[in-house]
């Protein structure tokens, strides 16, 4: 299967806005690489729980069980990040997350993250019903052939 080109913002079905802070800045005067997680972070939250569309069924919630971040570029404050976000595979009780961080249309970051979707009683992996399922293939990121 190809794996998308998560440097390329045209593939992501849903945006989310970050402002770099000042504090987040370190002594080589960039953006500190703890924020590009944070960045993540926040894409991943309103993809998930979107007014009007939260992704997680009651009873349930979603675990990060990885996170693969790959440094792309510097960001200097100030000024702000946009984050694509689209999902890559769905499985039984999980899916995965491409990500894109962008500053206008340069990408700085790219990840790959893993949800596992869990019952809130037991704790413990439950398969993703049909109707989370439909919502995540609509939210699919294409890959070019």
């Amino acid at each position: 299967m190809t794996k998308p080109d998560l440097k390329d913002p045209a593939i992501y079905p849903h945006w989310a806005r970050e402002t770099l802070r000042y504090c987040d800045t370190d002594a080589q005067g960039h953006i500190n690489n703890v924020a590009f997680s944070v960045f993540c972070e926040t894409g991943r939250v309103h993809f998930l729980l979107e007014p009007g569309r939260p992704l997680t069924p009651p009873g349930t919630f979603m675990v990060i069980a990885r996170l693969v971040l790959d440094f792309i570029g510097e960001i200097h404050w100030p000024g702000e990040v946009r984050i694509g976000t689209g999902v890559t595979k769905i499985g039984r009780s999980s899916f995965h997350l491409g990500q894109g961080v962008f500053v206008g249309e340069r990408c700085v970051a790219t990840a790959d993250s893993v949800l596992v979707l869990a019952d809130q009683e037991t704790r413990r992996s439950t398969p993703l019903p049909d109707d989370l399922r439909g919502k995540l293939e609509g939210m699919m990121i294409s890959v070019a052939v």
